[in-house]
């Protein structure tokens, strides 16, 4: 144990390439945010394929492996449980793990429907624990930046925007049948996996979403069924073929409560794409612009122009969101993995100060309901008003 520091004993539920990072963001946090008075310690993890959490251990140290989460609930030093196994396992895990005393850092979208995201919300929050749920892009500098600049009203009020979060990861049609295709695994496809990034954005930085028109489609119908046990996006050409369950692109038009007019688009079967995130806001005196593949770069447009009114590339520095905590000046590159060592830095901080911090529960709730009203849209094909959480 390290000197001034409270130990908090995590665990990992799931090791595939989010365990991963999560295990990652645990072992840098104290490297970037050492002021943090707690110190995680990597107890427990847990994964059902054999060997996978054998090597997790190997790798990162964990003490003890197990191939039943439930194992790790019986561990007492472990504190905190990271959820980072596959969408149908959110609920019971989640309910579970809140229900046994342990905060609760959980991947995105939290289950399958709103319902199950409501479930876990109140199960943490009958227990008293604080919670993280994994809307990694909203900790972007950039998207920091842009967010004081929109409530300060430097691009004067906000009339219209566009947020895309394209992807490749399922346009090879030899792309396996796993979970992540099945509506009672899965769940909504694209909209639970892409587009609940772009519904935390539009929220973050723009307010409350009041009404939608969706559309969505399924473009690579059948898919060759999986082997063995996968990780990631594998291929799996030749396998006996089974029907796609759930949609690979999304589209809406929103308005916020706000009056603003949103263009929302995701797609996982982008071909040329890849991870193709980012937005665009325009207001009645400017503009902002942010891409993900460069995402220490804002486009900003502000003055009082109007026409003719030039874009300059801002390279955001150590006064925006946590950009210090990792590079010294501005023009150095950040990453993915450093966006979830934010998270579990602002997760870790909830627990220590024991109020929120960061995206937690009740904003998966949030966005839960706006795709499940996407989803309505899309059916009965017309607008719909966004419900209370």
């Amino acid at each position: 144990m390290t000197r001034g520091f409270r130990p908090l004993g995590v665990a990992v539920v799931g090791f595939g390439w989010m365990g991963r990072v999560h295990a990652q963001a645990y072992a840098r946090v104290r490297h970037h945010f050492p002021e943090l008075p707690v110190l995680p310690e990597l107890v427990a993890v847990a994964d059902e394929v054999p060997g996978r959490a054998e090597e997790a251990a190997a790798q990162f140290g964990f003490e003890s492996v197990t191939h039943d989460w439930r194992d790790v609930l019986a561990e007492p030093r472990v504190t905190a449980v990271s959820i980072t196994a596959p969408n149908f396992l959110h609920r019971e895990i989640g309910e579970e793990v809140a229900r046994a005393g342990r905060h609760v850092w959980i991947e995105k979208p939290v289950g399958l429907t709103a319902e199950d995201a409501r479930a876990v919300t109140a199960a943490a929050r009958e227990a008293g624990v604080r919670s993280a749920v994994g809307f990694n892009y909203r900790h972007a500098p950039a998207v920091a930046a842009a967010r004081e600049m929109i409530a300060a009203g430097e691009i004067g009020e906000v009339t219209h925007a566009r947020f895309r979060f394209f992807s490749d990861y399922a346009a090879h049609p030899d792309g396996a049948l796993t979970w992540r295709y099945e509506a009672g695994r899965g769940g909504s496809g694209v909209l639970g996996d892409l587009a609940s990034h772009a519904v935390d954005l539009t929220w973050y930085l723009l307010g409350e979403i009041a009404a939608l028109t969706a559309d969505a489609a399924v473009f690579i119908p059948e898919r060759a069924r999986p082997t063995g046990a996968t990780a990631g996006h594998v291929r799996a050409a030749g396998g006996a073929r089974g029907r796609v369950g759930n949609d690979d692109y999304v589209s809406a038009l929103l308005r916020t409560v706000s009056g603003a007019r949103v263009v929302l688009e995701a797609s996982r079967v982008a071909v040329g794409e890849q991870n193709s995130y980012g937005f665009e806001v325009h207001g009645t005196a400017g503009a902002l612009f942010w891409d993900f593949r460069r995402m220490g770069e804002l486009g900003v447009s502000r003055g009082g122009l109007y026409q003719d009114q030039p874009v300059s590339a801002v390279y955001v520095g150590p006064g925006a969101g946590a950009y210090a905590a990792f590079q010294p000046g501005s023009g150095m590159a950040m990453s993915f993995d450093d966006l979830k060592v934010i998270e579990a830095a602002e997760f870790l901080r909830s627990i220590a100060d024991d109020r929120p911090h960061g995206a937690e529960l009740g904003d998966a709730v949030r966005t839960a309901v706006v795709l499940e009203a996407m989803a309505r849209s899309a059916a009965i094909g017309a607008w719909v008003d966004v419900p209370a959480n």
